[in-house]
Parts: C-alpha cells; structure tokens; sequence
C-alpha cells in the first residue's frame, strides 16, 4: 500500500480512537488483560471509522473537489480509485465486524453500532442540523464503551457522560471552524446546507452548555465513590488539567486568536476543523494531556500502595 492509499485512511484521526483505552485507565484495571482487550477495540475502531472514512469520500467526492481544504484527500484528488477505495473500505469493515463478534459479544454490538451510525449519518444525519454534532458526540461514546467491553470493565456513568460532553464541544468546535473556513472563502462555492442552519452565536451558546456540563461531570467522576465515581477522591488534583485543556483548546480556535497567530506567522489558521491535529500539534495541550496521565498514574500507584485512600 503506497502513500496515497495510506492518506485515504486518515490515520491522523486514528487519535480519535485512543479514548477506548480511558476504560480501564479510569477504572484503574491497569494490566496486560484489559491493555491487550483495548488495544484490540483500538485496531477495531481504526479499521471500522478508516472504512467509513472511504465511505464518506466515495459518497463526497464531486463536493470534495470543490472544498478549498477536502480537494487535496486522495480520492478527490485522483490519486486513489474508486475501485481500489471500495474494495479497501469492504476488507476493512469486514474484518472488523467479524474479529469483534469473535473477542465479545458486546464489543461486537457496540462496533455494529457504530458502523450503522456511519451508515445514518452518512445517509441523513450529517445534513440534519443539531443531529450531526449529536452523531458525532454518540461516535466517541461508543468508543468509550467499546474499550469497556473489550476488557470487561463497568464505566461510571459520570465517565461516559464526560465523554458526552467534550464530544459534542468538539463537534460543536468542529462545526464553528466549518463557517470559518466559508468565511474565509468569501462565501463561494457550494456550502453544506446543514451548514446554513448554524451561526457563531447559536454554536457559542451550545459550546457554554457542554463545557459547563464536562466539567461538572468530570468532578463529580473525580469526587469519588461516594458519588459512583473514581475509586478516590484524590482524582481531584486532575480537575484543573481537564479545565486548562478545555480552555486552551477554546483560545486557540478563538477568531480573533487565529488571526493574531496568522499575523504573528506562528501557525496557519482553521486548524479547529480537525480536533485530532490539535492534541498532537499544540504543545500546551499535549503537555497537558501528558501531565493529567502522568498524575492518574502516581495517584494510582499511591492508592495501590495503600497511602492514599
């Protein structure tokens, strides 16, 4: 498989993937087990949504080539065919359905699942206004999930609430840098109906909705078992990381934040449209992504050493 082919994969928003691994990290079931059994829903998950990203050009490929960023994806661009892209996406797709059903019965209800959301969106969701950014957010809870039961692990519903919220903030933030880029663009070309029935202010007062509700879900995951959370309270010392995270992610796909950067010559804008270049781009994120694993870890370790309760 050469470069192009590869690319059509998008395996840059493989990322997206690596939260069915938060299963047994916020259960604190670390061991080989529930490593192998997540690592297994992970190759799952990038092989199910890498057939669905072909799905998706296949369908978008005319729109695609007048997109000023999409027109440079291997397909629309010609460099892979269709041919070649839907029998790619079949193998892939297959593979993942059958290898599921075979580890677990949920794993495999869960990655049929989220084949048939693809399926709707695809179809009818991505064009229906609210129902995207709800599809997108519903996409991240079944990959929570699915790293649960790969490994027979049981979630706090706060967990997957949590989950909730900062997918739909970054579906929303997806959506925010969408009617950036079509300003940017002078309004021309073909826009995305569904695109049409948002505005700033409508995104920015749902965005007010779901970081308040991150948020509060994740402390009350962190307050402890008193509240069916964590199984310590200290969890706690995480929240600030969580927030900064949250925060930082809001400056950097500010307008006027981007525009000052573009002036500055320190990076391109627009770059919110694609939330898994960000975490792996953005140094303050990524510290602090690497920082609030690092502290679950030690607070772990402390608590199985018995000097934390």
């Amino acid at each position: 498989m050469n470069i192009p082919h590869l690319a059509a994969l998008r395996p840059r928003q493989w990322s997206k993937n690596l939260i069915v691994f938060a299963a047994p990290l916020f259960a604190f079931s670390i061991n080989l087990n529930s490593f192998l059994g997540s690592l297994l829903a992970f190759v799952l998950f990038c092989c199910t949504s890498s057939s669905f990203y072909l799905i998706n050009d296949l369908a978008d490929v005319e729109s695609d080539r007048r997109h000023p960023v999409k027109c440079k994806r291997p397909i629309a661009a010609g460099l892979v065919s269709i041919p070649m892209a839907i029998a790619m996406a079949i193998v892939l797709l297959g593979s993942a359905l059958t290898l599921s059903w075979w580890r677990s019965h949920y794993l495999g209800i869960t990655i049929l699942s989220y084949a048939l959301l693809q399926v709707a969106y695809n179809l009818r969701l991505k064009h229906t206004v609210i129902l995207d950014i709800i599809a997108i957010a519903t996409g991240f809870v079944l990959r929570a999930y699915a790293g649960a039961a790969a490994t027979n692990i049981v979630l706090s519903p706060w967990f997957l609430l949590c989950t909730a919220m900062l997918a739909l903030f970054l579906g929303i933030e997806k959506r925010k840098a969408e009617l950036r880029l079509v300003k940017m663009a002078g309004g021309g070309g073909k826009i995305r109906a569904v695109l049409k029935r948002y505005s700033l202010p409508l995104l920015n007062r749902m965005e007010n909705i779901v970081t308040t509700g991150a948020i509060v879900f994740y402390a009350l995951w962190s307050a402890g078992p008193q509240v069916k959370g964590a199984s310590t309270s200290w969890m706690l010392l995480t929240l600030p990381f969580v927030i900064y995270g949250i925060f930082r992610y809001q400056l950097i796909s500010d307008p006027d934040e981007i525009t000052r950067r573009d002036n500055s010559g320190l990076e391109k804008g627009g770059r919110s449209e694609r939330p898994e270049e960000i975490l792996l781009t953005d140094k303050p994120i990524l510290f602090t992504v690497i920082i609030w694993v690092m502290t679950i870890f030690v607070i772990l370790l402390l608590k199985h050493r018995g000097i934390l309760q």
